[in-house]
């Protein structure tokens, strides 16, 4: 099929506007297909983070609507000196996603080595084993509210029958943090599950069949030649989870309310900002958290995104 332009070529005249536009527009008909769609989500992505960035260069505070007064840096001072609660709720952060992230990635890649082979009743397990991502984080987060009650939990119901005393779980100040990271755990393993044992699938059995014949056994075929194989698709799930678990706050917030404790406990940093907003209305304050969080969450992206182009090459 001839453009336009061809046409007009052809029959030896020079092309008009209207022409030209639509072999211009026929030649980059995908970016014009997808510009609406990029604008909004570009929109909705631009302009909360300036709006964020503005404020975290003022003094607002008490109501949005109030008089502001450009004070530089002096939020982002504030905010680095506070030992007392922003450098805990770092920690906090930190500790949550990397032992969660840790426990999905193991837990995942075990369940999913597990599936890659059919098996009687394959199906079942795989609905049984995805059930967790079915329910939200809050409704998550009450159900194991319930179950660690120390009075009257089934945890400590279970432990009490075979002779072990009663856990403080959720209302211990050393577990509520640990008793937290394994909701997150329970609730997002199976999407761990999904996208590595899609990479499993999509391997090619011949490096593991001529390791067989040359005598490695299961676990000689696993750490050189199936891991090996998955480091890209395991750093993509490292990668999803990470920046998912970097911004948990539902869950917290449903199982141990404001401040994330009353002796901040679970505070991380969607905690923490969220109080400075909401509890106190210091939302210049919030705002630089929040910018300083965004950082974080930019540079480990960044930081994987490296380290998935090495592993790729």
């Amino acid at each position: 099929m001839t453009s336009p332009r061809s046409a007009a070529r052809n029959s030896g005249r020079a092309p008009n506007g209207r022409e030209k536009f639509s072999d211009w527009a026929n030649a980059h008909r995908k970016w014009l297909f997808a510009a609406p769609a990029m604008a909004f989500v570009g929109v909705l992505i631009v302009f909360p983070l300036a709006w964020t960035l503005y404020l975290s260069l003022t003094d607002s505070q008490g109501s949005v609507r109030a008089a502001t007064e450009f004070i530089g840096l002096e939020n982002y001072l504030t905010v680095l000196s506070d030992v007392e609660r922003f450098w805990p709720a770092v920690g906090r952060t930190l500790t949550f996603t990397g032992i969660a992230l840790v426990c999905e990635v193991v837990l995942g890649m075990g369940i999913a080595l597990l599936l890659w082979r059919p098996f009687r009743g394959e199906k079942w397990v795989r609905v049984a084993i995805l059930l967790p991502l079915v329910a939200t984080p809050v409704a998550v987060g009450m159900m194991w509210r319930l179950i660690f009650d120390p009075n009257i939990g089934f945890a400590n119901q279970l432990l009490a029958a075979v002779g072990i005393p009663a856990q403080p779980w959720l209302s211990g100040q050393e577990t509520a943090l640990g008793t937290t990271i394994f909701m997150d755990v329970w609730q997002w393993t199976p999407m761990v599950v999904l996208i590595l044992l899609a990479g499993l699938t999509s391997l090619s059995e011949e490096p593991d069949e001529a390791a067989r014949m040359d005598g490695a056994n299961a676990f000689q075929r696993f750490f050189f030649i199936t891991l090996p194989l998955m480091m890209p698709t395991v750093i993509v799930a490292i990668l999803l989870r990470g920046i998912d678990a970097l911004k948990t706050f539902d869950i917290l917030y449903a199982t141990k309310g404001k401040g994330g404790g009353s002796f901040h406990e679970v505070e991380t940093l969607n905690v923490y900002a969220y109080g400075l907003s909401f509890d106190y209305n210091q939302y210049g304050l919030s705002s630089a958290v929040l910018i300083l969080f965004f950082m974080i969450i930019i540079g480990s992206m960044w930081l994987l995104t490296m380290r998935k182009k090495a592993v790729s090459k």
